[in-house]
């Protein structure tokens, strides 16, 4: 089970070029070793753990998670979610998501939605417990989602 995120703590968010470079790469593979990250960045080792620590403590990186290829679960639901968000609770209802396991991708978007979230679930239940936790964070107004049924082209 993911704890909820912690919150970004405001006095020490701020984030420098190195940081966003840093972040860049986790995104890529969190799992890249810190003598590897030190090399590309071209600072020291030290550097990087410290750095990837104060990320972690002001809640700036909530969490790390293991990215399945659809293709491994053949059999189950594939789904879309657009979400409207409400007044300036974009930030908060984002972390949410991102801390909700069933939650492969997630967008920011124009138009009517908001944020548009990839779930997988193992069957039509679970997608049905999975939409309903995600209707209920705090600051999300609306939702349609659709269910994925065919690929033609990837």
């Amino acid at each position: 089970m993911q704890s909820e995120p912690k919150p970004i703590n405001d006095k020490n968010a701020a984030l420098d070029a190195l940081d966003h470079q840093l972040l860049g790469l986790l995104r890529v593979n969190a799992r890249t070793p810190t003598a590897t990250l030190a090399r590309k960045l071209g600072v020291s080792r030290g550097t990087i753990a410290n750095r990837i620590a104060r990320l972690e403590a002001n809640g700036v990186i909530a969490g790390y998670s293991v990215q399945i290829h659809a293709h491994s679960q053949p059999s189950g639901i594939r789904a879309w979610i657009s979400i409207a968000v409400e007044g300036d609770k974009t930030r908060e209802v984002v972390k949410r998501l991102l801390g909700e396991p069933s939650v492969s991708s997630l967008h920011d978007t124009n138009g009517r939605w908001d944020l548009l979230a990839e779930v997988h679930a193992a069957s039509i239940a679970e997608l049905s417990e999975v939409l309903e936790r995600i209707r209920k964070i705090k600051g999300i107004g609306n939702t349609e989602t659709s269910i994925h049924l065919q690929t033609f082209r990837t």
